[in-house]
């Protein structure tokens, strides 16, 4: 989950995980005046036949008034997220990916096409960011995991038709944040990702025993110390300016009343940066993973 891989896992529309009995996903509940806030840190790509979901979560799920998402969780999003990359992910004619890469880089792409089973000339025309996407799926897949399994397209097929489904970002805005960024910082999160495909084959089944597990820790390990090392840049933007756009959001729809899901990836959830703890530090009482139930609730 690096880079442009944040958010392509956000358009995609294994074996059974050990661990001990009491472990699952982190949920978080932040209580407004009259308002109940869940927040729920997603994998968008699971294996089939997973068992993820807190009862804690699929209750608030059952009473919810409202159900927000990073993007609208329907096909004609996922036909814009398509178009849109195609159009703003596609090198000028006569360009070529390659030409953006070290001769290390260029070879060690080759390398990953090769063991992904990826054609390099079909990343031949795409910019960096979107070369990224299509390796990041490809090695996710790999992995076992389904578009169609994903916890957001499960939620909201399971979500009662009377909850209305909300979004923080368009695609296009989504698009924007991969496209608009430097085109060194694109090339420094592919080769991120051609670091991981090459040296890291198991990344995917980690993160997913950490999520199953709730596992803060490693997440923050896994998901977002890489990257904001890496890419200072990328990380900012996919991560640090939209945690806090999205918890002002939030906090002034806290100031309403009704039930309210939230599910986004789960990097967003981690850390002080998470959207979590910058609603806690806006005076909510929030309860979950390092947030215990302390401080009043904020009017």
């Amino acid at each position: 989950m690096r880079g442009a891989r944040a958010l392509w896992l956000s358009w995609l529309l294994l074996a059974p995980i050990a661990g001990a009995a009491s472990a699952q996903p982190a949920v978080w509940t932040v209580h407004g005046p009259h308002a109940t806030l869940v927040l729920f840190g997603s994998i968008h790509l699971l294996p089939a036949g997973l068992d993820w979901e807190p009862p804690n979560l699929t209750s608030a799920i059952a009473h919810a008034d409202e159900i927000w998402f990073e993007l609208p969780v329907d096909a004609a999003t996922d036909s814009e997220a398509q178009t849109l990359a195609a159009e703003r992910g596609t090198l000028p004619k006569g360009d070529t990916l390659f030409s953006h890469l070290t001769q290390d880089e260029a070879a060690r792409l080759r390398k990953a096409c090769a063991s992904l089973g990826v054609p390099p000339a079909l990343l031949g025309p795409m910019r960096p960011w979107l070369a990224e996407m299509a390796l990041s799926i490809a090695q996710d897949m790999r992995s076992g995991a389904q578009a169609s399994q994903g916890v957001e397209r499960q939620i909201s097929d399971q979500a009662p038709a009377t909850a209305r489904r909300r979004a923080f970002e368009t695609v296009a805005q989504q698009v924007s944040f991969l496209a608009d960024a430097r085109d060194a910082d694109q090339v420094s999160s592919l080769d991120e990702t051609l670091s991981e495909i090459a040296d890291d084959p198991g990344l995917f089944d980690r993160l997913l025993k950490a999520w199953m597990a709730g596992d803060q820790a490693a997440l923050s390990k896994e998901v977002l110390d890489p990257m904001s090392r890496t890419s200072p840049d990328m990380y900012r933007r996919l991560i640090t300016d939209r945690n806090q756009r999205w918890a002002a959001t939030l906090s002034e729809r806290l100031k309403g009343d009704g039930v309210i899901v939230v599910v986004v990836g789960a990097g967003h959830l981690l850390g002080p940066g998470g959207v979590p703890a910058l609603l806690r530090a806006r005076g909510y009482a929030v309860e979950g993973p390092g947030q215990p139930a302390q401080g009043h609730t904020a009017h």
